[in-house]
């Protein structure tokens, strides 16, 4: 199959770590190129943010990636993008009447927008990955939410106009039948996890200075919980906390972060690592007594499944896709979000039994290749797509325009 992704803000060739730039880049181009191995051509479009990208770049791992000129060629904040995907939309519908797709997929609500507009005009049915729903991002964050104000009418339309939804965890569905009377075709298909990297066996980071560690990676923002760590660790005497996901330059979560360890008398047991590059992360999460992922919500979570697959147990909020992928009691444990002695008393009864992390770990790792391979993952968005192909519903086309 000839399939177009779409993904304005977060295009697989950029650096994870920045500020817009984390979970979806590393699904979209891992999904491109899973699907690429199995013979399907993918074309990856994405917004030009440096004057100096070419028009195309065919990567190693078999996908192209387009890049689309939409607003100034720089790079802009994701909540700032929308004014410009009337643009966006128009440059796409341009760039795939060239070669008409099979199926243009949408990642994120403003590619699922220039795709569902670019799509329609062209008669190609558009499946959409939300990767996160403005409804659950206001409902946490409230007024700290910068999305633009019309990411709520929009999906909602969306939801229900587009030929099928790809969600990625059954939370998603049900947030989804909620934000809709009647929601597209809905398919749930889990993000996946690259086994030939993350896996038990291979070198570990050793620099812990012979105490207990936990390990807890992504972007420095509120909403993924580290504050919460923070506060769980003075009931956890003898465990260093590692947190990999900070930038090279000045960062205010960070210097909340470091602030807060002074403040519970923990910051000889805190560090605050920048950003690894994805080659080092599997020796990182190695190194790990437990994984601990808490964020405040999360609409998937790659974090866990990368702990599972390498072998380690995790201890994860009980949110969003983490509801399907740790099982507590078999790979790990689910607390509350944003409950420091919840955390700390899961953690404390993992370091205290070690047969027991064993286990888990070794648990993790069955149920990772069961499910989550990449491989796994393409096979099933295949089926997705030709189920929306073979039996595409007669759709509107979009009447929120907004932009």
């Amino acid at each position: 199959m000839k399939v177009a992704f779409v993904s304005e803000h977060a295009s697989p060739l950029a650096v994870v770590g920045g500020v817009d730039a984390g979970g979806q880049n590393v699904h979209v181009a891992e999904l491109a190129k899973a699907l690429s191995i199995l013979g399907h051509q993918i074309t990856v479009f994405t917004r030009r943010d440096d004057p100096k990208l070419p028009d195309q770049v065919t990567t190693a791992d078999g996908y192209a990636v387009r890049h689309l000129d939409a607003g100034p060629p720089q790079v802009l904040a994701k909540d700032e993008l929308w004014p410009h995907m009337p643009q966006f939309a128009d440059r796409l519908r341009q760039a795939l009447t060239v070669e008409i797709p099979d199926v243009v997929h949408g990642h994120f609500w403003m590619s699922v927008w220039a795709a569902q507009r670019a799509g329609h005009l062209l008669e190609v049915p558009t499946v959409a990955t939300f990767h996160a729903l403005g409804t659950v991002k206001r409902r946490h964050q409230r007024e700290a939410d910068t999305s633009p104000s019309a990411r709520l009418a929009v999906e909602s339309e969306l939801a229900s106009s587009v030929d099928r939804i790809v969600a990625t965890c059954s939370d998603e569905v049900t947030e989804l039948r909620v934000l809709t009377s009647v929601p597209a075709a809905i398919s749930v298909v889990p993000c996946g996890v690259d086994v030939a990297s993350f896996r038990p066996d291979g070198p570990e980071s050793t620099d812990s200075a012979g105490r207990r560690r936990l390990v807890a990676l992504g972007r420095l923002v509120p909403r993924k919980g580290f504050a919460t760590l923070i506060e769980a660790l003075p009931r956890l005497a003898g465990v260093e906390l590692v947190i990999a996901g900070g930038g090279a330059g000045p960062e205010p979560e960070r210097d909340r972060l470091r602030t807060l360890a002074d403040r519970h008398g923990v910051a000889d047991r805190v560090q605050l690592l920048p950003q690894l590059p994805r080659h080092a992360v599997p020796a990182l999460l190695r190194s790990a007594d437990v994984v601990v992922c808490v964020p405040w919500y999360e609409p998937f979570g790659i974090v866990p499944l990368e702990a599972m697959a390498c072998g380690r147990p995790v201890v994860a909020s009980a949110v969003g896709g983490m509801l399907d992928t740790v099982i507590p009691g078999h790979t790990g444990a689910l607390v509350p979000p944003k409950d420091p002695a919840a955390v700390a008393d899961a953690v404390h009864q993992l370091l205290d039994d070690p047969a027991r992390r064993e286990q888990y770990g070794r648990n993790g790792v069955e149920w990772i290749h069961s499910r989550y391979t990449w491989e796994r993952v393409a096979e099933q968005t295949v089926e997705a797509y030709r189920r929306t192909v073979g039996a595409r519903p007669s759709r509107s086309p979009l009447t929120v325009i907004g932009a």
